[in-house]
């Protein structure tokens, strides 16, 4: 045993001596080394350490034993590859003291099947070694040694201690990732095998086949999930079938069961009564017989009697006969008097016993004599559970009732209160619910309903208001406003009927064909809603009503651009000189004569100045729009708040910032007026196109001339609310608006 414990195990070599000192060391890795020692001066403790461990050596192994040690020290530094590491021996031992290391990681040149045979054979003799033999007197005990081994493997992330192969995977290089997409094979490649095997194929940007692969994915979704929603309707609607069909087959059968067991009772309690009745007439008649029968025998008992007497006084003397002849005469006188019964009193034959059945008879004609049904239970609305056209209608019956079908009654509620005289419709059906169609949208109908069986009709439920869902709402193409970062939409109710909410659905327009991703605005209450949106992009816009009986069909889909800032001139303020195109982009003033008295004042329409606005998105932010002008027409641009003075002139208020233009004998004037005041500004190239930038953010409104991107003017103002485009013709004339484009760079600058 202590042989075994001297030597180093697993490696083949002599007993080492027992004051050496092994350490497991990383030779790998040496900042991430085990600090064997405490903290402070690592090389002063080795120092201390080579110092005791040479004196042990020296006074353990003298003379020749030490140069065997030395030589099969060299053997296994030569074994195990340390000829050139000079890292190793600062930290442990002098030059004249052998090195004896254990690394957690095979040498090079071993296999890692030989170096963990090795390390089991190390670690299996240490086991049978103990502390003292294995020379740790010097620096702890061996579990102290065995602590630090397990804290060594715990911060290298080693859960056993069995050798273990890492392998670093390689880092794929950059210029081989695929970066395109080829259609025909359906995978990616990289963009160099394009042209050699993938030369005819079809080939995509990877980045879109993953956008239309991601819109494809969404789109089954979509699907998916209406198609799990059809089935789960579909399956509640069984399921209520199913449960219906069950309730009226349990009922049936506990009524068949109840009315059975009320005529076996029945007939148990007519068998006991006639039975006890024929036993009672059987011992009547059994008695009166025996009666008569007894009777008789006394009778011909007397009978031999006599005889027997009268054959004994014959054989008697004359004078004794007639002594008792005269005794016996009287005694036969006596006996022939009494007078005897030779009829039965009680006949044999069975009467006839008339069983009355006619109880029974009732019974068994009650098994198909139901009672007629008690008033069902019909359910208030379930959200969703309606369409434009038809609502579905559920009810339960809470008895044992048996029920063949039910009639279900309804009629349209006007005005919150069904009137007497609208019309009735009937409808018969097997099951617990209904779906009802060819009905009004966002209409209140008022439902009942009655269940009926071989008995007759039930009395009729209480009465419950069922809504229609909603008509689709009409967008408002027109006076749809956008901006690069959001839109306006509006839309008119198409309801006579208030409506509790509306939903917006916002579909992107990625390619003709393809369908996006739709996300939803929900809870709206009014007719419009400002949505953010993506900048440079097209969206379709679909909008939904909703009310207690559930949404509304998609409205038509209406289309919106977020490249640039787009509106439409409001009708409702022009002046009546003034006349706005279909589209809704150009105002123009014909020549007509002035009214003979001017219009009314309004808040809303201009009535002195020959002007009107624009719907401008109401979102902070800039705003770029153009306007096509007749360079010999009196006009003029820019922007005023809403509740600027209609009576007056554009500029001639602090409501209104504006450019305008007259012309006169050949002459071009041009103000840019504000309160009615305007820089002195002298413009040589008349504009023909004119460029305007509303800005929020910096609070400034410019003019350009888009024709040779020059710079105008700019009003620094203070935009507290949001201000709208507006436009006045002095004379006649046209003004076209250009708008939904990109800013120009030129803009940009200012």
């Amino acid at each position: 045993m202590e042989e075994e414990a001297g030597e180093a195990p697993g490696l083949g070599g002599p007993a080492a001596p027992k004051d050496f000192h092994f350490y497991r060391m990383d030779l790998y890795d040496s900042e991430d080394r085990l600090q064997v020692f405490p903290e402070g001066n690592a090389r002063a403790r080795g120092e201390v350490v080579q110092a005791e461990m040479s004196d042990a050596a020296r006074a353990a192994v003298p003379g020749k034993a030490q140069r065997d040690l030395e030589e099969e020290v060299d053997e296994l530094v030569h074994l195990y590859g340390l000829d050139d590491d000079h890292e190793l021996g600062d930290e442990l031992v002098d030059e004249g003291m052998p090195r004896i290391e254990v690394s957690e990681y095979p040498p090079y040149g071993v296999t890692g099947r030989d170096a963990a045979r090795g390390q089991r054979d190390w670690r299996r003799s240490g086991e049978e070694a103990n502390a003292e033999d294995l020379g740790l007197g010097g620096w702890g005990s061996a579990g102290q040694c065995q602590d630090l081994r397990e804290a060594y493997r715990y911060t290298h992330g080693r859960a056993s201690e069995e050798y273990e192969c890492y392998v670093i995977p390689e880092e794929e290089d950059e210029d081989d990732a695929a970066d395109v997409f080829c259609v025909t094979c359906k995978t990616p490649v990289r963009a160099l095998e394009v042209s050699t095997e993938h030369k005819e194929h079809e080939v995509t940007p990877l980045h879109k086949a993953l956008e239309s692969a991601k819109d494809k994915i969404h789109k089954n979704m979509y699907k998916l999930e209406k198609q799990i929603l059809e089935m789960e309707n579909f399956a509640s609607h069984l399921e209520e079938v199913f449960i219906t069909v069950e309730e009226n087959f349990g009922r049936q059968e506990q009524n068949f069961e109840s009315h059975y067991n009320e005529i076996l009772e029945t007939l148990a309690q007519k068998y006991e009564e006639k039975i006890q009745a024929l036993g009672e007439k059987k011992k009547e008649k059994l008695e009166a017989l025996y009666g008569q029968l007894v009777s008789c025998g006394e009778n011909l008992d007397t009978c031999k009697e006599l005889m027997e007497t009268i054959e004994e006084m014959c054989h008697e003397e004359k004078v004794d006969f007639i002594k008792d002849a005269v005794a016996m005469t009287d005694r036969l006188g006596k006996f022939l008097k009494t007078k005897t019964d030779v009829e039965i009193s009680t006949q044999p034959d069975f009467d006839d016993q008339t069983l009355d059945f006619s109880d029974v008879e009732q019974l068994m004609d009650s098994l198909n004599s139901i009672p007629a049904p008690s008033a069902p239970v019909i359910n208030p609305q379930a959200p969703n559970s309606a369409t434009g056209s038809s609502v579905r209608v559920c009810w339960s019956l809470y008895s044992d009732d048996t029920v063949e079908s039910y009639q279900l009654t309804y009629r349209p509620v006007r005005d919150s209160s069904p009137e007497r005289d609208q019309a009735e419709f009937t409808m018969t059906i097997k099951e617990t619910y209904c779906s009802v169609t060819n009905l009004v949208p966002n209409t209140q109908y008022e439902f009942w309903v009655t269940a009926q069986n071989r008995a007759g009709l039930s009395p009729a439920s209480e009465r419950a208001v069922y809504m229609t869902a909603p008509s689709p709402p009409i967008v408002k193409s027109k006076e749809i406003r956008s901006c690069e970062e959001a839109a306006l939409i509006c839309w008119e109710s198409g309801n006579l009927n208030p409506v509790d909410s509306y939903t917006v659905e916002l579909t992107r327009a990625e390619a003709p064909g393809a369908s996006g991703v739709t996300e939803s605005v929900v809870g709206i209450p009014t007719c419009e809603c400002l949505v953010q949106l993506q900048p440079r992009q097209s969206y379709i816009i679909y909008v939904r009503a909703l009310n207690v009986g559930g949404p509304s069909a998609r409205s038509q889909p209406a289309t919106v651009h977020t490249t640039g800032s787009c509106f439409h001139l409001n009708e409702h303020t022009h002046h009546p000189w003034l006349t706005v195109s279909e589209d809704g982009l150009t105002v123009v003033r014909g020549e007509r004569k002035a009214p003979a008295r001017e219009p009314l004042p309004s808040d809303a329409r201009f009535t002195r100045c020959v002007a009107v606005m624009g719907n401008l998105i109401p979102v902070r932010g800039r705003h770029y729009w153009e306007v096509e002008v007749d360079e010999c027409s009196d006009y003029t641009v820019g922007v005023a708040l809403e509740d600027v003075p209609k009576q007056q002139d554009l500029g001639a208020n602090h409501l209104s910032w504006c450019m305008r233009h007259t012309f006169a004998s050949s002459r071009h004037r041009y103000e840019f007026l504000h309160n009615k005041t305007t820089p002195d500004i002298r413009i040589t190239v008349s504009p023909r196109k004119i460029g305007i930038l509303l800005d929020y953010e910096n609070s400034k409104l410019s003019f350009f001339n888009v024709d040779i991107s020059q710079h105008l003017y700019t009003f620094s103002c203070q935009l507290h609310r949001f201000v709208h485009p507006c436009f006045s013709l002095e004379k006649p004339g046209c003004l076209k608006i250009h708008n939904g484009i990109s800013m120009p760079k030129h803009v940009t600058f200012y």
